[in-house]
């Protein structure tokens, strides 16, 4: 049932072209004035797509494992740093301590399908771990942006609450419990959207992209079903971890608030 990727000429994509040159008629039709920007945007994605292609290229042809460890440290600090730009508010050390979960959650996820589940030799080949640990960052990344960012309106804007919990004996995570628990929630929202619609309204991209490629379709789709679960334990844990940590730095030792000293607007 196997078939042959159809490969995609420079042709081709100057024919593909077209599609966004639709969507720019459309806006100037109706004069929102996205032409420029998505102009841009068009280059920015051929330009940036082309240069991982042959960074990709390199990596999976080299013998040496530094070109695979400095890919990791770039996709590393590129969704730490995305993470934390999404938020409305920040504190000293969010940067590190996004940075500090996203490589703990990124790997620990990673090997356990790279290495246990699909059991790839050695686990950290190049060509599953680095298109997986894509996937479990960008994912998590917006997980760790809306838990971030609930958590800290939550801290900020319900103070009077905090500090109420606080004098009348309760711990530092006792107080912190309920903002917890709603920035997990909300940081869970898009994953479960994702998996609930899977199938009937969408076809992943890893998914897609192997039935192109002339993959058997159950094939596939069992590649997804473990993509799927990988991508709600990356997030969980991930949200889980960052808030426990930020509330170690928003709350002092003797469980008081330190919230005004610390937080500030972006």
């Amino acid at each position: 049932m196997n078939g042959h990727a159809i490969l995609i000429t420079p042709q081709d994509l100057m024919m593909a072209s077209v599609l966004v040159v639709a969507a720019g008629l459309v806006s100037l039709g109706l004069g929102l004035g996205l032409e420029r920007r998505l102009a841009i945007a068009s280059v920015r994605t051929v330009v940036q797509l082309l240069l991982i292609g042959y960074v990709l290229r390199y990596i999976f042809q080299a013998e040496s494992g530094w070109p695979i460890a400095a890919m990791l440290c770039v996709m590393f600090l590129a969704a730490s740093h995305a993470s934390v730009q999404r938020v409305s508010r920040s504190f000293r050390g969010d940067l590190t301590l996004t940075f500090f979960t996203l490589v703990v959650v990124g790997l620990a996820t990673t090997y356990c399908v790279t290495g246990m589940v699909i059991s790839v030799e050695p686990w950290y080949r190049p060509q599953y771990l680095i298109p997986l640990l894509g996937m479990v960052l960008g994912n998590s990344l917006t997980g760790i942006s809306l838990c971030l960012d609930s958590l800290l309106e939550s801290l900020s804007e319900g103070r009077e609450v905090v500090e109420m919990e606080l004098a009348h004996g309760a711990t530092r995570w006792e107080a912190a419990q309920a903002p917890i628990r709603r920035a997990v929630q909300k940081s869970m929202i898009p994953t479960l959207n994702a998996m609930t619609v899977v199938g009937i309204v969408s076809l992943p991209g890893m998914m897609t992209g192997q039935i192109l490629a002339g993959a058997d379709p159950l094939e596939a789709v069992k590649y997804q079903i473990v993509v799927m679960f990988m991508l709600a334990a990356a997030t969980s844990v991930g949200s889980v971890g960052v808030a426990v940590f930020s509330c170690r730095v928003l709350f002092n030792e003797r469980h008081q608030l330190c919230g005004d000293k610390k937080l500030r607007s972006r």
